[in-house]
C-alpha cells in the first residue's frame, strides 16, 4: 500500500517532508513515515512504495542499538501495541503497519547524514570549486564518480 499522506483522527501537529506528526496527548506524539520523496527540500509528486516502512524500521533498528547510551524519543514502533494503546487507529491499521512510532514529545535535534558512493552533480561542482561538500573540507584528491571509491559522509546539524 502506498501512503503519500495520512488523515488520522488525531490533531495533526505538522506535515514534514516525509513524516506526519500527530498529537496523542500532552506527553506523546505519533510519527507516521509516508512514502513521499523529497530532494533539496522539495516534496515530489512521486512516491516510493514502502519507503515509510523502511525508514521506520531503520530508525527503530538504530535506536535499539543506542538504547542505554543515548536518550531518545521512541516508546514503541510495534504496530499492534500502538493500535491497542490507541484503538481509534484500528481502522487505519493496514495503512499504518510498520510505519508509525509512538514517541515521547521531545525537542527536535535536527541532524542529516548522507553517505555518497561518489560525487556528482551539484556536489561535484562545489567540490571542484572549493574542495568542500556541504561546506565541509574534503581530501584534495577526489575525482568525480570514482568506480569503487570510498563512500564520503557529510552531515548537517540544523
Amino acid at each position: 500500500m502506498i501512503v503519500a499522506e495520512t488523515g488520522l483522527p488525531l490533531p495533526l501537529l505538522r506535515r514534514g517532508k516525509v513524516r506526519d506528526v500527530y498529537e496523542v496527548d500532552v506527553e506523546r506524539v505519533l510519527l507516521v513515515a509516508t512514502d513521499r520523496v523529497s530532494a533539496f527540500d522539495v516534496v515530489m509528486a512521486e512516491t516510493i512504495p514502502f519507503k515509510g516502512a523502511v525508514l521506520t524500521q531503520l530508525t527503530t533498528w538504530w535506536l535499539a542499538r543506542l538504547e542505554g547510551r543515548v536518550r531518545h524519543h521512541l516508546l514503541t514502533a510495534d504496530s499492534d501495541e500502538i493500535t491497542r494503546e490507541l484503538p481509534l487507529l484500528a481502522a487505519y491499521a493496514d495503512e499504518l503497519r510498520d510505519r508509525m512510532m509512538l514517541c515521547v514529545r521531545a525537542r527536535v535535534f535536527p541532524v542529516e547524514c548522507v553517505i555518497r558512493g561518489y560525487i556528482a552533480g551539484s556536489a561535484w561542482k562545489e567540490y571542484s570549486a572549493r574542495g568542500t561538500l556541504a561546506g565541509e573540507r574534503l581530501p584534495s584528491n577526489l575525482r568525480g564518480r570514482p568506480a569503487g571509491g570510498t563512500a564520503v559522509q557529510s552531515s548537517d546539524q540544523g
